[in-house]
């Protein structure tokens, strides 16, 4: 039996709960799962209620008595950090939803965190068909330059939500374009290395109601790959792509279509995908580390670097 602990429900909490049970089910594995919430969530649909073994309310003095075999972080960015210290001895493993933190400059050793445990920060997008094509089919340590863009907007993000009283929508949260879609330097840096210097601006330009940031805009230099990368929550129609520029030919990515295309050769790829797939791909990879099966690729410390490259800090 793997005994399962949930630390918040929200949006992001309830797809990872829906597909935890699917991959469960898929790989016929004895599992449970109990639910730590701060009271104010809103009643789980009953689908996802029927799964849950029993329900706790997490409140700032509560004491943690069980021992679990993985603790999922899925609470807001801004309580991770308290999170993962309160479960550290209660937890062999936690899978902890992105970013890490809303600060890179904590305290690791006041963590205590296990020796022997399993820290995975979630980066979904390393599973999506078209970065992993990426990675495993194109040369990208060839590559001359990239130029990576998301843009959406974030008041169609959780249809039935108000915009202005989610996380993202405030900085003491954890909140901002350059946070929230962290996504982008992860997968950027898994492709191409990581970055040695950097500029960055950022900022509050639109008119959402928010007081966090809307606008991200990133260069970059790898050791051998220039980078150029904006985030925004304002563009109206949602783009997710990315260019990469070698000596012989330019190819264009879309991962909101699936399309691969080679400007000079005319190759054309179209990858299907839907978002739990590579969501699951990524919860089947996390359990085969906690499984023994492969070393954890996304750790606490990778990630901290990554969001610092988030927040514009670089080694110039």
């Amino acid at each position: 039996m793997t005994k399962i602990a949930f630390v918040g429900m929200g949006s992001i909490g309830k797809r990872h709960f829906r597909n935890l049970c699917a991959l469960m089910e898929q790989e016929k594995r004895n599992f449970s799962v109990d639910l730590y919430r701060s009271g104010m969530g809103a009643d789980l649909e009953p689908s996802l209620a029927a799964s849950v073994h029993r329900e706790f309310l997490l409140s700032n003095d509560s004491h943690v008595g069980e021992a679990y075999d993985v603790v999922f972080i899925t609470n807001p960015t801004s309580a991770h950090y308290e999170t993962v210290r309160r479960f550290t001895g209660a937890a062999k493993a936690m899978f902890i939803e992105k970013p890490v933190f809303h600060n890179p400059d904590v305290d690791l050793e006041a963590l205590r965190l296990r020796t022997d445990g399993i820290y995975y920060v979630a980066c979904p997008l390393r599973y999506h068909p078209v970065i992993d094509y990426i990675r495993t089919r194109i040369p990208c340590g060839q590559a001359y330059a990239v130029r990576a863009i998301c843009s959406s907007y974030l008041p169609d993000w959780r249809p039935g939500t108000d915009y202005r009283t989610c996380y993202s929508a405030h900085r003491s949260m954890g909140g901002g374009v350059d946070i929230d879609l962290i996504h982008e330097w992860d997968y950027l840096t898994c492709l191409f290395g990581p970055a040695r210097s950097g500029f960055v601006i950022q900022g509050k330009i639109s008119n959402l109601e928010i007081d966090s940031n809307d606008l991200a805009v990133y260069i970059a230099r790898t050791e051998h790959t220039a980078i150029e990368l904006h985030l925004d929550y304002f563009g109206r129609k949602p783009i997710r792509q990315l260019q990469i520029f070698f000596p012989e030919d330019t190819v264009d990515c879309d991962i909101l279509t699936g399309d691969i295309c080679w400007r000079v050769s005319g190759e054309h790829v179209h990858l299907d995908s839907a978002r739990d797939s590579y969501q699951t791909a990524e919860l089947r990879h996390f359990f085969e580390i906690v499984d023994g099966k492969r070393s954890n690729d996304s750790d606490i410390p990778g990630a901290l670097q990554v969001l610092r490259y988030a927040r514009g800090e670089f080694d110039q």
